[in-house]
């Protein structure tokens, strides 16, 4: 029964992903070019709709191993790619500090795609 609503959750929690991480690129691109977006609520956003994506990977791996659950081929590789991503992202951030805003909007974005691929390739046919 546990094993259910996890998989209930887990399935929810990807809207959240994609939605968050889509909603942080858009803001901070919309930074770039507007000074008055540029607040600490964009960083703030940002890092909640990046632990999103941690969660949901945590969400995985405890239906993985504790309930053995089987996942389609490649779904858990996007998952992992897009905490890698948001890691690439974070130790480019002082390197980039020019075009900081820019780096996190593709990147917010690119986080967003990667949890569609893995919504995607995750359905059952």
């Amino acid at each position: 029964m546990f094993a259910l609503m996890l998989v209930d959750l887990h399935q929810s929690w990807s809207w959240f992903v994609i939605i968050s991480n889509g909603l942080a690129g858009l803001w901070s691109l919309g930074a770039h070019k507007i000074e008055s977006l540029r607040t600490r609520a964009l960083w703030w956003f940002t890092l909640l709709a990046e632990l999103t994506m941690f969660v949901q990977v945590v969400l995985g791996v405890i239906l993985v191993n504790k309930y053995k659950l089987e996942f389609p081929e490649f779904h858990a590789f996007y998952g992992f790619v897009g905490i890698i991503a948001i890691a690439i992202i974070y130790s480019y951030r002082n390197q980039m500090k020019h075009k900081l805003y820019l780096l996190y909007g593709f990147g917010g974005l690119f986080v967003m795609g990667l949890g569609i691929r893995a919504l995607l390739v995750g359905q059952v046919s």
